[in-house]
């Protein structure tokens, strides 16, 4: 891929992916902040860190790129880097079949130590030559001996991420998992770690690597406000407001949601906006739209835990031909949520998740018939 192409994903370049799959149902590709995104999305958490796994991913991409699934998702520290590099494999192969890079919607994370490809014999000292010598973090900069988000460390993190994949700009590039630096630190230094954070990636924005940052979250936004790891997405996405204004590019929040992990839809966890007199507390659906920022479903299969012996009237709700079916057809028609992202190391798992790119998402009406089915089985 070369010029144009090298740069990430523009609203034509998705408009003209989307126009491919004139079969795709209505609802299926999305509008978020000026891309067009696919209402599945493939992640690549799970597996060996092995050459036979690498290919079945790099596999499953293209099958993924070629079945109307432009979100693909990542992290640094997915199988030792691995499943970045699956990905630009993917990439590349798919150029040489007529697809460009601004199709795509490729997002990682940073946030995690991780080596290279593989574990070290010895971890301390491969940590040690890597990024301590060089100056790239200190030992007082790691939270729980794995986590680490300052501006020096996300830097060294955006360069290896861009390599692993091969492009040059990354759409969207989260903090992962920042909650879990609130286990050891203060709320106050949390925040003040988050504006650093922030003014690096509103710079990273502006140097072209990222188009949008956010944050991949498993805890912060599902426990009730008053845990320890909880965060409030409106202070947060007033960091963002005061460092860069209303043109800031904190858009995206990934949280886990399924059937099994309801919260960011049923529980309100969130404070509501000072401005309105006699709100009620918000959930992370409500507080995400006040804030014009776009949530991603992780684990919408909890890894196969809802894909199989769901109560009946979950059937009777959303019909389809199987519970893992129904279980992506939930998350993906849950109102606030744009993709629902989903493990895919195999083709066969494309094959059979892509059956509903060309079935329309849930109604309404089907989506209240659940809720209200589900209170009275």
């Amino acid at each position: 891929m070369s010029g144009a192409e090298m740069h990430g994903a523009t609203k034509d370049g998705t408009t003209r992916y989307a126009a491919k799959f004139p079969g795709a149902a209505k609802g299926h590709f999305r509008d978020a902040h000026r891309m067009i995104m696919s209402s599945l999305g493939m992640g690549t958490y799970l597996g060996q860190p092995d050459a036979k796994t690498d290919e079945s991913y790099t596999a499953a991409a293209i099958t993924a790129a070629e079945s109307g699934i432009n979100v693909f998702d990542a992290a640094i520290n997915y199988r030792f880097q691995r499943s970045e590099r699956n990905l630009g494999a993917a990439l590349k192969q798919l150029a040489a079949k007529g697809y460009a890079r601004d199709e795509f919607v490729l997002c990682t994370k940073g946030g995690y130590l991780t080596p290279d490809g593989a574990m070290p014999g010895d971890p301390n000292d491969y940590f040690f030559r890597e990024y301590i010598q060089p100056g790239v973090f200190t030992a007082k900069d790691i939270v729980a001996g794995s986590h680490c988000m300052t501006p020096k460390f996300l830097k060294n993190q955006i360069g290896r991420s861009l390599k692993n994949l091969g492009v040059s700009c990354i759409d969207i590039y989260y903090l992962h998992n920042p909650e879990s630096q609130l286990s050891e630190i203060s709320k106050d230094m949390f925040l003040e770690r988050v504006r650093e954070a922030f003014t690096f990636l509103e710079s990273a924005v502006e140097a072209g690597e990222i188009s949008y940052y956010g944050m991949a979250t498993w805890n912060g936004f599902r426990q009730e406000a008053g845990a320890r790891d909880a965060m409030q997405l409106a202070e947060i996405a007033q960091i963002a407001q005061e460092i860069a204004g209303g043109r800031h590019h904190f858009r995206f929040v990934q949280l886990p949601f399924n059937l099994g992990m309801t919260e960011a839809l049923t529980l309100g966890n969130q404070a509501p906006p000072a401005h309105i007199i006699g709100a009620h507390a918000r959930t992370v659906m409500e507080a995400a739209s006040d804030s014009d920022i776009s949530l991603i479903a992780s684990a919408s299969l909890l890894q196969g835990q809802v894909a199989r012996n769901l109560p009946g009237f979950v059937a009777e709700a959303l019909g389809l031909a199987n519970d893992a079916e129904r279980a992506l057809q939930f998350v993906r028609s849950s109102p606030g949520i744009t993709t629902a992202l989903v493990g895919m190391s195999k083709a066969a798992h494309v094959h059979a998740n892509a059956k509903l790119v060309n079935l329309a998402p849930a109604t309404e009406e089907q989506f209240t018939n659940l809720f209200s089915r589900g209170e009275s089985a």
